[in-house]
């Protein structure tokens, strides 16, 4: 047995030797394929984002504006209508003194406070209003019920 055991070391150092014999000679052929230049080895990249041996032309460059790049849509305007906005008081919480507006004809919500709104206004309730811009959107002010 310990014949067989050292008859495996030995092809196992002559595999090893012979991996390392053959590493060295790919590194060899690879150093003698290399580019002749500096410029062989460089890509460029196009307008559509390929990679490819030819310089780009200069004289197709576009010009962008930095006013022209948009990140975001852009916020919707509210449209001044002839008049105050009217709509329905789709919730109103009495205790803590605030609500919601859902505008007549569109689906548009608007927050409210009670400091803003006549006295005796309850859900369900058909009302004008006007809207101020607020640090989180537009919220519904001078909020008045319409009475039949």
């Amino acid at each position: 047995m310990a014949r067989s055991n050292s008859f495996n070391k030995k092809e196992i150092e002559k595999n090893k030797r012979q991996k390392k014999k053959e590493k060295l000679q790919r590194k060899e052929e690879r150093k003698q394929q290399s580019p002749s230049s500096f410029e062989d080895m460089i890509a460029y990249v196009d307008a559509n984002g390929v990679i490819t041996d030819v310089p780009p032309e200069t004289t197709k460059k576009e010009v962008i504006e930095l006013e022209d790049i948009e990140i975001s849509i852009p916020r919707q305007e509210f449209k001044e209508e002839k008049g105050d906005p009217t709509g329905r008081v789709d919730f109103f919480d009495e205790t803590r003194g605030f609500g919601f507006i859902k505008e007549k004809n569109s689906v548009n919500k608007f927050f409210f406070h009670k400091s803003n709104a006549e006295e005796g206004i309850a859900e369900d309730n058909m009302v004008t209003f006007r809207l101020e811009r607020g640090p989180k959107g537009m919220n519904a002010v001078d909020v008045k019920v319409i009475r039949d």
